[in-house]
């Protein structure tokens, strides 16, 4: 499978459109989106990478398309357990609602360009050096087994090197001058915080990648479609922060399911080395078991995890009765 270079031309041309669109639209008001909006973004790029992916089956064979949709459905389940730490970020810079927005789209941006580098990369070398696919192996199941071990507990943000070298070498206002990055304060030019928080975010974005490119290299070796799922989880990460921002904490085995579908990957990444370098034993994982696995591993955790957050709701309210208490109210904003 090789996709010509007009082919790169075309995607990333209208990929930059439709970032360059996202953006005149935040510049043009900034605000805190409804729920509303929110939803129909959401619906709009799903639908978008739906019928992106079914182009490649028409036009680039079942292979490449079903290999797209794996990838595109881990990088999105990994994008939506990532959230949780942009919600903290946000939290702890203290974002102003109404400029959430560009914040995630600047660093979403900063992530994607990045992570283009990490894959050119990544494909060279994998190309050059098979062995790699054991050490990408192993790494994806060491990181399942520390998601088990982690017991879906919320870390804090904690500052990775390239933000703290940022905040070292610019000095930096205090407190917020609008959306702007930088401003004066007594004739004296600083980088507010507004540029800090978009670095913690497109530089913790990047770390995340540490753990989603090895897994979607262990889908599929073709850096175009490991690009575009990449690009297709990002691009709706902004409206689905606002969209599911409340209801991130019912989805309580999130962790678990992903545990379960980088273990998989791990050690498909595995037995496919094993099997390419002539071990009898070792299958070749079809790409059609890949999916299967990942979408029915997606859909058992987020179907257990809203049964056992309804049942907990139940308890609360019940003990809350008998105590004769007043049973605290949850919302979904």
């Amino acid at each position: 499978m090789d996709f010509p270079a007009w082919v790169w031309l075309v995607t990333v041309a209208v990929l930059a459109a439709v970032i360059l669109l996202d953006f005149w639209l935040v510049a043009r008001n900034p605000r805190d989106p409804s729920l509303r909006e929110c939803t129909g973004w959401v619906a709009l790029y799903v639908g978008l990478a739906c019928a992106f992916g079914l182009g490649l089956v028409a036009f680039a064979g079942p292979k490449a398309g079903g290999e797209f949709f794996a990838g595109w459905l881990t990088e999105y389940s990994l994008s939506v357990d990532n959230l949780f730490v942009f919600v903290i970020i946000m939290g702890t810079f203290a974002v102003p609602k109404r400029y959430r927005q560009k914040v995630l789209l600047v660093g979403i941006v900063l992530a994607l360009l990045m992570r283009a580098v990490f894959i050119a990369v990544g494909a060279q070398a994998l190309e050059n050096f098979a062995w790699l696919f054991y050490v990408f192996g192993a790494f994806l199941v060491f990181t399942a087994w520390k998601l088990l071990r982690h017991n879906g507990e919320e870390e804090d943000f904690k500052e990775n090197a390239v933000l703290r070298l940022t905040k070292r070498v610019l000095p930096t206002a205090d407190d917020y001058d609008g959306a702007r990055m930088v401003t004066k304060v007594d004739g004296r030019r600083l980088v507010t915080p507004m540029l800090i928080v978009m670095v913690a975010i497109g530089t913790t974005d990047l770390l995340f990648a540490l753990d989603s490119i090895p897994a979607i290299f262990g889908l599929t070796k073709e850096p175009y479609l490991v690009f575009t799922a990449n690009a297709f989880a990002l691009m709706g990460l902004r409206q689905l922060f606002f969209l599911i921002g409340g209801l991130l904490d019912k989805l309580v085995y999130l962790s678990y399911g992903l545990a379960v579908i980088l273990g998989f990957i791990g050690v498909k990444l595995v037995l496919e080395a094993l099997h390419h370098d002539g071990v009898a034993w070792a299958p070749a994982i079809p790409i059609v078991v890949s999916l299967s696995v990942i979408t029915g591993t997606l859909a058992l955790t987020t179907v257990v995890s809203l049964l056992k957050t309804r049942s907990d709701r139940l308890k609360a309210a019940q003990n809350a009765e008998a105590t004769g208490e007043t049973a605290p109210v949850t919302t979904s904003s």
